[in-house]
C-alpha cells in the first residue's frame, strides 16, 4: 500500500498531519485524492454531517448552538518546485503548500475530530481550486449550488497569516492597454510607427505613479499598480503595429470594483484600456462583535491582508471574515515554502481554546 493509499490519521500531531497532506500532490485541478481522503476521514465521525459537491468536502455539527462559526481551507496548492515530499528541518517543515495552505488545513481537520462539544456550531469547508481562475475557485461553486452550507455567523479562512489575524483583503484588477502604430520593414523604419516605443509613456507613468496607504478600521492598505507583462514585436526585421502593456491594480477595500477601473481610466487617460479580470476586496469587518471576541482570543493584534483571500467572498455572503493560518504569507508560492511546527501547534491551540470556552 502507497504512502498515498494509506487513510489520513486525525489524531496525529498538527505538524506531522501537515506533512501527510503536503504530501498528496494536489496542484489546483488535481486535488480528488486528497478530497477523497479528506472526506473518508470525516466521516469516521459520528459527531459531523458530512456532505460533498465535486472536490469540495463540507463536514458539520448541528447542535442547536445561538451561532455558527465557519472554518474553511483550500486544497490545492501551486505548481509543484521539485519540493515534494516533505521533509523536517528543527522546527521547520518544508513542502509545496505547507504554508499556503496545508498547515491551516491539517488545523481545521483535527478540531473537526476532536471538538465534539464546542461552543459554537462549526461548519468545516474544504476546497478546490483556490489558486487559479475564479471562476473554478470551488467556494464559488459551493455558494452557487449549495449556499446553505455556508450559512454562517462568523467566517476564519486558514489562509497564511503568520498566527496574526489579518483583516479584510486587497481587490485586484488586471487591465491591458494597448499602443497601436504602423508595421513596417526594419530597414525603412522611417515609413512606419513603432507601437512598442509608445509603451514608453505608459511606464512612464507607471513610474512616477505614487499609491495610495489607506488606514480602514486601524490597519494599513498599501496599494499597487504595476506593469505584469508587455506583448509586442512581429518578427526582427519588423516595425511592431502593435504592444499590448498589463497592469495589475491591487486596491484598498475602500474603492469597488468600479471605483478602481475608473481609477485605471484616470492614471492612463487617453490609452485604450480594457479590464481583463477583477475581483473586490473586503472591508475587514474588526468592529463586528464576533470578529472581536475571536480578535481577543487570538492576542489582540490585527493587521491587514496584501493580497486577495476568499474573505472577499465571504464578505459577499454576508458572513464576516478574517484571514487566520499557521503559514508565513511571505513564503507562500516560494520554491522553499515551508511552515513553522510551532506556529501550526500555537493557531490550533488558541482556535481550540477559543471554541471551547
Amino acid at each position: 500500500m502507497s504512502s498515498l493509499d494509506t487513510p489520513l490519521d486525525l489524531t496525529i500531531d498538527g505538524g506531522a498531519l501537515t506533512a501527510r497532506l503536503v504530501d498528496f500532490p494536489s496542484v489546483s485541478g488535481d486535488e480528488q485524492a486528497l478530497a477523497d481522503a479528506v472526506e473518508t476521514a470525516l466521516r469516521a465521525y459520528p459527531h459531523l454531517r458530512v456532505d460533498r459537491h465535486g472536490n469540495n468536502v463540507v463536514a458539520r455539527t448541528e447542535l442547536g448552538r445561538a451561532e455558527r462559526v465557519l472554518i474553511a481551507g483550500h486544497l490545492d496548492t501551486v505548481p509543484i518546485a521539485d519540493n515534494l515530499p516533505s521533509r523536517v528541518e528543527g522546527d521547520l517543515l518544508y513542502g509545496c503548500g505547507t504554508s499556503d495552505m496545508k498547515s491551516g488545513v491539517a488545523v481545521a481537520l483535527r478540531l473537526a475530530a476532536d471538538l465534539t462539544e464546542p461552543n459554537h456550531d462549526i461548519t468545516y469547508v474544504f476546497y478546490d481550486c483556490e489558486e487559479i481562475e475564479a471562476s473554478r475557485n470551488g467556494l464559488g461553486h459551493l455558494a452557487a449550488a449549495h449556499p446553505s452550507w455556508l450559512a454562517a455567523d462568523f467566517a476564519i479562512l486558514m489562509e497564511p497569516s503568520g498566527a496574526v489575524v489579518e483583516g479584510g483583503c486587497q481587490g485586484t484588477m488586471r487591465a491591458q492597454i494597448t499602443l497601436t502604430g504602423t508595421r513596417a520593414h526594419a530597414a525603412r523604419s522611417w515609413l512606419g510607427d513603432n507601437a512598442i516605443h509608445h509603451a514608453a509613456e505608459v511606464l512612464g507613468r507607471l513610474a512616477a505613479y505614487r499609491p495610495r496607504v489607506v488606514e480602514i478600521d486601524g490597519l494599513e492598505y498599501r496599494e499597487g499598480l504595476n506593469a505584469v507583462r508587455i506583448d509586442g514585436g512581429v518578427a526582427g526585421n519588423v516595425i511592431p503595429d502593435e504592444c499590448v502593456v498589463t497592469v495589475n491594480f491591487r486596491f484598498a477595500p475602500d474603492r469597488s470594483v468600479a471605483d478602481a477601473e475608473a481609477h485605471l481610466c484616470e492614471v492612463f487617460e487617453g490609452f485604450k484600456l480594457v479590464v481583463t479580470d477583477s475581483a473586490p476586496g473586503a472591508l475587514p469587518g474588526l468592529g463586528q462583535p464576533a470578529a472581536q471576541a475571536f480578535l481577543a482570543a487570538t492576542g489582540g493584534q490585527a493587521r491587514a491582508k496584501f493580497g486577495w483571500t476568499d474573505v472577499a467572498r465571504f464578505s459577499a455572503l454576508g458572513v464576516p471574515a478574517v484571514n487566520y493560518g499557521p503559514g508565513d504569507p511571505n513564503l507562500a508560492h516560494k520554491r522553499e515554502e515551508h511552515c513553522s511546527l510551532s506556529a501550526i501547534a500555537e493557531v490550533e491551540e488558541r482556535l481550540r481554546a477559543w471554541l471551547s470556552s
